[in-house]
């Protein structure tokens, strides 16, 4: 499969070409499309774009306004947002708290304007799937062209575009296992026939989306669709069971809510949330596991997941949360080895969490402490500023005998404290204000952009020390909390 697929006048070009027509074949028999409605792309986000700015572009003559949901993936979101700067009305449509976008406010959306809708059928980060053909049908009726990203759904659900009413439909091919940096089309001839192009060349998909073509990489998504069509229901009755099997056992944790609606979704999705754990510690702790919090294309970003914010879920709760995805290959034996790790490091996370201290500023004495030892205790920060520290020093005269200090934050910041307690334990009290956060930084190489961190260790330690002058003036004396 060397040659080019465009050079018709030579063997190799012609082996080329009657591959990349059999794996076209094989796109669009999985989602009861004809060969000619498929055009190959470079993955579903250059689909999505195609679909969305191309769409819109060519039916601009009936009007500049669009309609797409709050959650979709990035993707379609950053189209909408570009057409938005070239002057094109969007109406953001806002599911309700299990995700579901109702075809009813798509109904409500539409304006005499409107030329394009795009709602994805399965959501990437919480696996919910929406009602694709009543909203095909709403669309339809009104002569609108319907987009919908199908990058989660198709091989894993049932798609048949003709049903479904769909105009344009996104497909990728590493998500049903075939190889990265490939996916396509489908524009429905019958309707649509064509879109603007956003790239210009040679003319190949129809001039479409010019380029040479990669055969192997076409070739192999053909293969992973052909693999996927006479196994979708074995596959999702097996993915479907072992999500069932990870939140049967999730869901006895104290604290771990799910995200999205429970029964209208994928069966290879479980997102989770977990209450009074910092999400970057949690997904560290499960570090031997291949989970995601958000998706994959913004999970290294510090951002909360935009689309369970939508959700309604707190700042903290999003950062918390975690996506488990299940394959073909996923076995039992590692759903219960997720779920025990899962419940081993949310424990010890809480160990260390400044809500299991007791309250302390009216405590009693402790029987038998020994005279002139004090108890101080300083707090900064908060669950929903991402970082809260609790240190509390038990001081007799002037000297710190001993330090404690329990955090709600990222890694760093849990690094940052236990080097604070070695170094300032056994000094005097004075010294609790006179932490240098930069210096800290750099002896722990964090990242400078988590300095603002260390400041909250640092207010913490100051407000333990302020605390140790307040309880020396009436002489109170409190005792060590139990751990």
């Amino acid at each position: 499969l060397v040659g080019n697929p465009a050079a018709g006048t030579h063997v190799p070009g012609q082996l080329a070409a009657a591959a990349v027509a059999a794996a076209r074949a094989e796109v669009a028999a999985l989602i009861h499309a004809t060969p000619e409605e498929i055009v190959f792309t470079s993955g579903a986000t250059e689909a999505d774009n195609l679909a969305i700015i191309g769409g819109a572009r060519f039916r601009q003559g009936d009007g500049r306004h669009l309609v797409t949901a709050l959650t979709e993936h990035k993707a379609v979101l950053e189209c909408c947002r570009h057409l938005a700067r070239e002057g094109w009305r969007v109406t953001w449509l806002k599911p309700d708290a299990e995700g579901i976008i109702a075809p009813s406010a798509v109904e409500a959306a539409l304006e005499p304007d409107t030329v394009l809708v795009s709602v994805m059928h399965a959501n990437n980060e919480t696996g919910v799937v929406q009602d694709i053909a009543a909203i095909g049908g709403l669309c339809r009726k009104r002569r609108v062209l319907f987009h919908v990203d199908a990058a989660q759904s198709a091989g894993r659900l049932p798609v048949d575009v003709r049903a479904l009413q769909v105009d344009l439909l996104s497909l990728s091919a590493h998500k049903i296992y075939g190889p990265k940096g490939i996916g396509a089309l489908f524009i429905d001839r019958e309707h649509l026939r064509r879109v603007e192009p956003l790239l210009f060349g040679g003319g190949q998909e129809r001039g479409l989306r010019p380029g040479t073509l990669p055969t192997h990489q076409i070739v192999g998504m053909g293969e992973a669709f052909r693999i996927a069509g006479p196994r979708l229901s074995a596959d999702r009755q097996h993915v479907t069971r072992l999500r069932d099997r990870l939140w049967a056992r999730l869901q006895l944790i104290p604290g771990v809510i799910r995200n999205g609606h429970p029964g209208q979704s994928t069966g290879h999705i479980l997102n989770v949330s977990v209450r009074g754990v910092e999400g970057e510690s949690l997904h560290a702790g499960l570090g031997e596991l291949a989970v995601a919090s958000g998706s994959a294309c913004t999970s290294l970003t510090d951002e909360p997941s935009y689309v369970l914010r939508v959700l309604g879920r707190s700042a903290a709760l999003a950062r918390s949360s975690v996506r488990f995805s299940f394959g073909r290959e996923t076995t039992d034996d590692e759903i219960d080895r997720a779920a025990e790790l899962f419940a081993r490091t949310i424990a010890d996370l809480r160990k260390r969490s400044p809500a299991v201290i007791p309250k302390i500023r009216d405590a009693q004495s402790a029987a038998g402490e020994a005279p002139g030892r004090m108890l101080a205790r300083g707090e900064a920060g908060s669950i929903e500023a991402g970082t809260w520290v609790v240190v509390t020093a038990s001081i007799r005269g002037e000297q710190v005998d001993r330090l404690e200090a329990r955090v709600y934050g990222c890694p760093h910041t849990m690094a940052a404290c236990d080097r604070v307690v070695q170094l300032l334990t056994g000094g005097t009290a004075a010294g609790l204000g006179t932490l240098d956060p930069l210096a800290l930084a750099a002896a722990l190489e964090i990242p400078v952009e988590k300095t603002g961190r260390l400041l909250i260790i640092q207010d913490a330690l100051r407000n333990c020390l302020a605390d140790w002058d307040n309880a020396g003036l009436d002489q109170r004396r409190r005792p060590w909390p139990s751990p």
